[in-house]
């Protein structure tokens, strides 16, 4: 490590250092940041089949705020406890979430097929909805050990890692938005149908997260992580709360900005997109496309930081914070002139509000990092990812509003 004309330490390039060889690395941290968010976009892509079960529930919108707070929880407690990262190593956070992962995602399929009759009846509804809210719960505190350690080992790693990462959990909704409409069109609508398509991608998504355990225990053993991760090592100082302090101040505002990207994105999707709308062209169809739209949108803004990085985390900031104004537009959508009310125009905007989302959360994630000492690096890494949990858990909250 080397020292700025800022004072800021930054990695020295050394000509013996490892490469990268065939991006094996890079493809490993874009695996796992797919995983990272596969049980979510798999849980809440399963719409119709879930407002079959419980046509009474709010389905979508009690999954995020369980999912989200959850999350939020462990991510709290991984920035509060000064030696986490002493006490659990990088690889055993990993192996654990993701096999909390494998069990939770089983959860559905295991109870339906206990708990339907040989007429395909549900039975018993109540208890099983209960079962999977809690299992949805468990996800959620998977999802934040995992996303807590990924991000802040990324932080101090070189800035393509954090582009995987998040390029990564946008690709999965991708994924499971292919497969919702590959079983939509192949199977019935009926219940049986929705049953099966419904447990195809969540045995789908379990078997990639197992790829995902055996990833992240290989990814130890490439030449160019072992260097990455001994100067890691050698960085590794234990967190105080006077120094979080000074980290979180010295970043607040970038901070700010990730908590309003996913304030405004999470009260408009999925529940604004998959309940309050409605389409007597596209039908049923119409949520699932708009998800989709969503999903493919936020993968392509994350990968565009690929090729360009605006450079002021600032601009980026302001660019986060203007995204209040997709309320106005979404309710304009929904309850104003009927030429505003078509496809069209919901088409759209949901088009930008996933481009914006995936490129500006990507772009802070990238530079923020960055801006500070390599010491301080994955404690700011940590601060972006809580202030990204409360986001998501307002937003949660908020898209209760259009119900209201």
């Amino acid at each position: 490590m080397v020292q700025n004309h800022k004072g800021i330490e930054i990695t020295k390039v050394d000509q013996n250092e490892a490469r990268d060889t065939y991006k094996i690395s890079y493809i490993i941290h874009f695996l796992l940041g797919s995983g990272n968010l596969l049980p979510w976009n798999a849980l809440i892509t399963a719409i119709d089949y879930f407002g079959y079960l419980y046509p009474t529930k709010h389905v979508e919108k009690v999954f995020s705020v369980a999912y989200m707070t959850s999350s939020l929880l462990i991510l709290v407690l991984m920035l509060s406890w000064s030696k986490w990262n002493q006490t659990m190593s990088l690889r055993l956070r990993l192996n654990i979430g993701f096999s909390m992962f494998v069990l939770c995602l089983m959860v559905t399929p295991i109870v339906d097929w206990i708990n339907w009759d040989q007429n395909g009846t549900k039975v018993k509804s109540n208890a099983t909805y209960c079962v999977v809210v809690v299992s949805v719960v468990i996800c959620g505190l998977a999802d934040g050990l995992i996303g807590g350690s990924l991000i802040g080992s990324a932080g101090k790693l070189p800035k393509q890692y954090m582009q995987a990462i998040f390029a990564g959990t946008a690709s999965s909704g991708v994924l499971i938005s292919i497969l919702r409409i590959i079983t939509k069109v192949s199977l019935p609508h009926t219940p049986q149908g929705l049953k099966t398509s419904a447990h195809f991608y969540f045995i789908i998504s379990t078997t990639i997260l197992i790829v995902c355990i055996i990833c992240c225990n290989l990814l130890y053993k490439l030449p160019i992580m072992q260097q990455h991760y001994t100067h890691l090592v050698q960085d590794l100082l234990p967190c105080s709360s006077h120094k979080l302090r000074d980290v979180a101040r010295t970043i607040k505002r970038p901070a700010f900005g990730i908590f309003a990207i996913y304030t405004v994105t999470l009260s408009i999707f999925p529940g604004f997109l998959a309940e309050n709308l409605e389409s007597s062209l596209l039908k049923d169809w119409y949520p699932i496309i708009l998800i989709t739209i969503y999903n493919v949108s936020d993968f392509v803004g994350k990968s565009l930081t690929a090729m360009y990085v605006v450079k002021s985390s600032g601009k980026a900031t302001w660019g986060c914070v203007a995204r209040v104004l997709f309320y106005p537009l979404f309710t304009a959508c929904l309850h104003g002139p009927k030429w505003l009310k078509c496809e069209v125009s919901i088409v759209f905007l949901t088009t930008m509000l996933g481009l914006t989302n995936g490129y500006l959360t990507s772009v802070i994630m990238i530079l923020v990092p960055k801006s500070v000492p390599s010491s301080e690096a994955e404690i700011a890494a940590i601060v972006l990812a809580v202030s990204l949990g409360l986001g998501l858990v307002a937003g949660s909250v908020l898209g209760w509003f259009w119900i209201i």
